[in-house]
């Protein structure tokens, strides 16, 4: 693992939180995004070579609404950023951890993600970040 990526906040009102963290920080957000698969809307701020990620469910079926409705709302994971998300996949498995799924799947802010069970993890949801290589011309 490289870095921390990110720190993820499961939040109620995006609008609200969104407010909050522009006057704590200083700066605007720099991407809001939906994630349907996983039934959230995303916003990204940018600390250092860190990120915090606001999210907010856009369905009662979200991981995010369970979430809150259980604990309330405060972080929700921490993402570390990996070279090779199959690799090191592959590496925490011969480690003992469970993941939460087989394959990496597409999240948000150009990733390949993967998550592990809190219960194998100190009970701390970790979230596995590759970058997905992008084509010269594409927008950052």
């Amino acid at each position: 693992m490289d870095k921390i990526e990110h720190i993820g906040i499961a939040v109620k009102d995006l609008a609200h939180s969104s407010d909050l963290y522009k006057r704590l920080l200083g700066y605007q957000s720099y991407k809001t995004e939906e994630v349907k698969s996983e039934n959230v809307i995303t916003e990204f701020f940018k600390i250092g070579e860190s990120k915090i990620e606001l999210l907010q469910a856009s369905s009662d079926e979200s991981a995010i609404a369970s979430f809150i409705e259980k604990k309330g709302e405060g972080i929700h994971h921490i993402a570390f950023a990996v070279e090779n998300i199959v690799d090191e996949m592959t590496r925490l498995k011969t480690e003992g951890f469970q993941l939460l799924s087989d394959e990496p799947k597409r999240g948000a802010d150009n990733k390949l993600v993967c998550f592990v069970h809190p219960k194998t993890a100190g009970g701390v949801l970790i979230e596995l970040c590759q970058e997905i290589a992008r084509n010269p011309g594409d927008n950052p």
